[in-house]
Formats: C-alpha cells, sequence, structure tokens
C-alpha cells in the first residue's frame, strides 16, 4: 500500500519545524511563517485588510482558548439526506443560511469527520452543504479513479439541489476536487477555496514518509489525528489537536469510514491522475476568472506549502495564506481565524 503511495507521490526529507511566533502581528521573514502570499495582480479589499489587521494584533492562542466554545446542537444533529442521482442516492447535509458553499473532503473523509465548530461558524453566513463521495460514507456507488468524474459529482449534486451558482471548498484530496469543479465549471463557481492542498501538476515537495506510516491505518487515535492533520513539535498545536478530536470523534461513525485497501487505492489512482495533469490544469490558473483562495499550515506532511510558491506569481486570481505552527489542517486548529479569512474572501 505505501509503496503504492509513494509511487505518485514521492518520498520527501522530514520538514524541520519553523520556530513559533507568539503573535501573528510578528510575520517577518520567509512566508512559511505566517506571512499571506497574494498573487501580483490581486489585491486584498479595504474590509479584508481590516479584518486581517484586528487579527494580526490578537495572539493565535486567543483562538485556540476559543475553540472551547460549545457546538451549536443545529450543527451536531444536522440530518443526512440523500439525492438520487444516477440511480444511487448520495449523501449530503444542509446547514446555516447565506449562499451556498459545497465543502469537498480529504481522503478518508466523510459527513461526520468536518469539525462541527468549523462548519458552524462557517454557516453563520452560509448554506454549508457537506457530501460523501459515491462510495464513500453514507453513499451509494464506487469512488471514481479519474478525479473529473469526482468533480463531476459534485455538479451533479449542486444540480440537484437547483444551485444556480455556487463556492466550493476543498480540503486535501477534496482541495483537489474542488479546482476541477473550478476549472471544468467556471460558469457555476463562482469562488474556490483550498484547504490543506496543492495544485495540480507535478510539485517538488512530496509527501513525507510519516504520512505514509499514518494516513492508511484503520483508525486514528489522538497521536495519529495530530500527526496527520495537526503540528506535533508544537504544545499549542497538540492542544488543539485534543479539542478538535473531542468535538469531532463522538459523532463519527466509524463503520462508515472507508477502510478497505481497494476502495483506499480508489484515491491513490485519482492522486496519480491529478498528478499527471492531463488537461494542464496547472497552466489555467494564469487564465482562470475564478478566485481561489488557498490556505496551508506552515508544515503540512502531505500537501507542502512550499509547492504552491512556483505557481502563485503566474495565477492572478489566487491568494495563499500560511498559517503558523499548523499542520494539514489549519482550519481545524483555528477555525474562527480561518473562517474570518473565508468569509470576507467570499464577499
Amino acid at each position: 500500500m505505501s509503496n503504492t503511495l509513494q509511487e505518485a507521490m514521492p518520498r520527501r526529507r522530514f520538514a524541520s519545524a519553523t520556530a513559533p511566533f507568539a503573535s501573528l502581528g510578528h510575520l517577518t521573514g520567509r512566508c512559511l511563517k505566517a506571512l499571506i502570499l497574494v498573487s501580483c495582480a490581486v489585491v486584498m479589499s479595504a474590509a479584508c485588510s481590516s479584518v486581517a489587521n484586528t487579527v494580526a494584533n490578537q495572539s493565535t492562542d486567543t483562538y485556540a482558548l476559543k475553540m472551547e466554545n460549545p457546538v451549536s446542537p443545529s450543527i451536531a444533529a444536522s440530518k443526512t439526506q440523500y439525492a438520487v442521482i444516477d440511480d444511487r442516492n448520495i449523501a449530503y447535509r444542509m446547514m446555516g443560511k447565506g449562499s451556498p458553499i459545497v465543502l469537498i473532503n480529504r481522503f478518508r473523509g466523510t459527513l461526520d469527520t468536518w469539525d462541527p465548530l468549523f462548519l458552524e461558524l462557517l454557516a453563520q453566513s452560509h448554506t454549508v452543504i457537506t457530501l460523501d463521495y459515491p462510495g464513500i460514507g453514507y453513499s451509494e456507488g464506487t469512488l471514481p479513479t479519474d478525479a473529473k468524474e469526482v468533480a463531476a459529482e459534485v455538479a451533479k449534486l449542486a444540480e440537484h439541489l437547483q444551485l444556480e451558482k455556487y463556492d466550493v471548498l476543498g480540503w486535501s484530496y477534496g482541495g483537489m476536487i474542488a479546482q476541477y469543479v473550478a476549472f471544468l465549471y467556471p460558469e457555476r463557481v463562482g469562488k474556490a477555496v483550498l484547504i490543506g492542498t496543492n495544485p495540480p501538476g507535478k510539485n517538488a515537495v512530496p509527501f513525507e514518509p510519516i504520512f505514509v506510516q499514518t494516513a492508511f491505518k484503520p483508525e486514528y487515535d489522538l497521536n495519529d489525528y495530530t500527526v496527520l492533520f495537526f503540528e506535533p513539535d508544537s504544545a499549542k498545536s497538540k492542544r488543539a489537536a485534543k479539542s478538535s478530536m473531542e468535538r469531532t470523534w463522538p459523532g463519527v461513525d466509524q463503520t462508515k469510514v472507508p477502510k478497505a485497501q481497494e476502495l483506499l487505492q480508489r484515491y491513490v489512482a485519482g492522486l496519480k491522475g491529478i498528478a499527471i495533469d492531463e488537461m494542464n490544469f496547472r497552466s489555467q490558473f494564469a487564465s482562470t476568472d475564478v478566485p481561489m483562495l488557498a490556505i496551508s499550515g506552515d508544515h503540512d506532511i502531505s500537501f507542502s506549502v512550499d509547492n504552491w510558491y512556483p505557481l502563485i506569481r503566474n495565477a492572478p486570481t489566487l491568494q495563499l495564506i500560511s498559517m503558523p505552527d499548523a499542520g494539514h489542517a489549519p482550519h481545524f486548529q483555528y477555525p474562527e481565524l480561518s473562517v474570518s479569512y473565508i468569509s470576507i474572501f467570499l464577499k
């Protein structure tokens, strides 16, 4: 299994953790230290600058403490619904009120594995729609091995829900699918938020070995959750991992989480195709009209933030934010901060 994944994503050296910052206000040095990159043709709006300046003057520890806030029962009890698409029941949930945003999940993620605090905050100003891919979680069918077909499944659900225009938010593997949706259906997608992911095509920095060693375990304990999604070398990030898992795991039906090796290989096949990039989507960052916001942790062991840097200067609609002392799930570590950036971007 691990050899197959390593063929898709070559092995990389272990990256050294960057020195922690006490405040987002100390944004100096290289971009890995919480620098917000904006491509040369994109300027953040005055409102966004105002929020960013306010956030910059507050310690990231403040956001870690605020994550202890209770989660709304309406989010935790969001009803699973089914759309009959191509004679299959495709599972989805809807919550909140406002402009629609479709959330596209990570490798092995299900409707249950989103951090409910992140969903609650996002649902305060948006209609949040989460879904399970065909053959994953609560959905019937088979997960396609072609990313174009997975993107088509997202578009079919949006059409079923009669969403004329919608935003997409994809995390990890789902972030790559979100890019495919944006490139294939630009007339339907307003904006795209890409979390803990990379652009399609060949990326210089591959997965770290520890990701391969951990990601395919049948079930994750707190240590696995921390290694995969947070920054184990940061005490603050480890506390955030514990809080996030305590919020999320009680609501996860582990029988719905994909574990079969054959099924997991279908994700791997999709990643291989994305890396080949036969439709040359990577080059379309230079010409797309769809605004995109990429949010990464400064030490993501799977989709390194470094892989965005060669692209950013030739991607006029792309903005990049790197979160400090964070791993693959910066939106779970800093849910309020992440939603602040996302909400300003989507306005």
